[in-house]
């Protein structure tokens, strides 16, 4: 795993295969990202989306650009040129699927895909919901603790892909470039400290924008308030140490919430299961 206190032993870039077959590869994949600015251009092989679930960096697209962290489900199409910059330091990981192309097609909005014979998606990325989040982190969790069958896990990811294109339960970004890149920084302040208490003034100071035109903006560009956006994602960041916790009040408090009740009525706000309800289906069913 890419935890901040790693060595520079680590692999700048490492892959674990967690399955593979005719319908669904399921990779999990760690970046140490230490490089701030853009990578050299690089290419996927196949059609991927891309679900991150622990830090965050930037996706370069020609001339646009995409803040991936686990609030987001990136697309990565097969043979299109990109670009990778990690603007805050600790390193990523992501679980990435290719779902076989018959499959994709018949989930997927044809909104979504771009004309012509390729399968490509026409965004960088769509914000997907809670569900989907732990949705990803049983299939997760599940594979690599080895409690996954097969089948269970095929059909669990196919439950995600749907789930992460449902235009009832994504959303899409519209905003000018301006505006989109306010957010984008917004969003890097946040992800830079999940357990810190930012106030709004802090955010706007960092950004370098007003508190009142950050929230609107944030608002009307991702389709939820920052400080809801920014409680996803110290969520998320809980769904993927659930494993590594015994104590799931010292997981809280390190994520920066007042206290364990605090967290857990959070938790199962969004999730609809208490943090241990989760933990047990996770990982010890």
């Amino acid at each position: 795993m890419v935890l901040r206190n790693e060595t520079k032993s680590v692999p700048e870039f490492a892959a674990q295969s967690l399955l593979k077959s005719s319908t669904v590869t399921i990779r999990d994949v760690y970046c140490r990202g230490s490089c701030p600015r853009p990578s050299a251009e690089e290419f996927a092989t196949a059609t991927e989306l891309v679900f991150p679930y622990r830090g965050v960096y930037v996706r370069h697209l020609g001339n646009d650009q995409a803040v991936a962290e686990a609030n987001q489900v990136l697309f990565f199409n097969a043979t299109e040129g990109y670009r990778i910059s990690h603007p805050v330091p600790g390193g990523d990981a992501s679980l990435t699927l290719v779902i076989s192309e018959p499959q994709l097609r018949e989930m997927a909005p044809r909104a979504f895909l771009r004309d012509g014979a390729a399968l490509a998606f026409r965004r960088q990325r769509l914000r997907i919901d809670a569900r989907a989040q732990a949705l990803m982190a049983l299939l997760r969790h599940s594979l690599r603790q080895n409690i996954a069958e097969p089948l269970e896990a095929e059909s669990l990811a196919l439950t995600l892909v749907q789930r992460a294109l449902g235009p009832r339960t994504t959303h899409a970004p519209g905003a000018s470039v301006g505006r989109q890149r306010l957010v984008d920084r917004a969003k890097l302040v946040v992800a830079s400290d999940l357990a810190r208490r930012w106030t709004l003034a802090e955010i706007a100071a960092e950004v370098r924008g007003s508190p009142v035109y950050l929230t609107q903006v944030f608002q009307q560009v991702e389709g939820l308030p920052l400080y809801r956006y920014q409680l996803r994602l110290r969520l998320a960041r809980a769904l993927d140490l659930l494993a590594q916790y015994d104590d799931l009040t010292a997981l809280s408090l390190d994520l920066g919430f007042s206290s364990h009740s605090h967290f857990s009525a959070a938790f199962r706000e969004a999730y609809g299961r208490s943090p241990s309800e989760f933990r047990q289906s996770a990982l010890y069913r």
